[in-house]
């Protein structure tokens, strides 16, 4: 199942039937209008601190499909010093994309923050070298890289 499709999904998300999501306490809400281009787990030490977890299960979305609801005044952003911004609600901390969802080719979602099943499984394990050594990485045949999948390539960390 790692190209991203396998049997049995629902539809994948368009313009007449979006895909919504949002943050826990409901002030920062998004829709999604177009199928993701890919889904994976980020196992980088920004999204490990982010999360509280030892990986991040990431959508990417092109940015045109993007678009928030409601509660853009609620968006905070962190910049770390390396990586790209981690965008979250300021009332519930709630996270939910990376980069600039507003002017970045891709948004990177966060799949928790989805209101339904986005029509896509995750094909990827990325900064492995990276992985918690607390928690095993499963051998679940997904692809994996040691940094960014992207390497070569500008890529956001999740």
């Amino acid at each position: 199942m790692s190209d991203g499709a396998p049997t049995g999904l629902p539809s994948p998300p368009g313009p007449a039937a979006p895909l919504e999501g949002g943050c826990l306490c409901g002030a920062v809400r998004f829709e999604i209008t177009a199928p993701l281009l890919s889904a994976g787990y980020c196992h980088c030490s920004h999204c490990q601190r982010r999360t509280g977890t030892g990986s991040s299960c990431n959508g990417r979305v092109a940015q045109e499909a993007f678009r928030v609801l409601q509660g853009h005044e609620r968006l905070q952003a962190y910049r770390p010093p390396t990586g790209v911004p981690k965008l979250f609600c300021r009332d519930c901390g709630s996270a939910l994309f990376s980069g600039d969802p507003f002017s970045d080719a891709e948004v990177a979602v966060r799949l928790g923050a989805l209101d339904r099943d986005p029509a896509i499984r995750p094909q990827y394990r990325q900064f492995l070298d990276s992985a918690a050594s607390w928690e095993p990485v499963p051998q679940d045949g997904l692809e994996r890289y040691p940094g960014s999948r992207n390497a070569g390539r500008a890529a956001p960390k999740g």
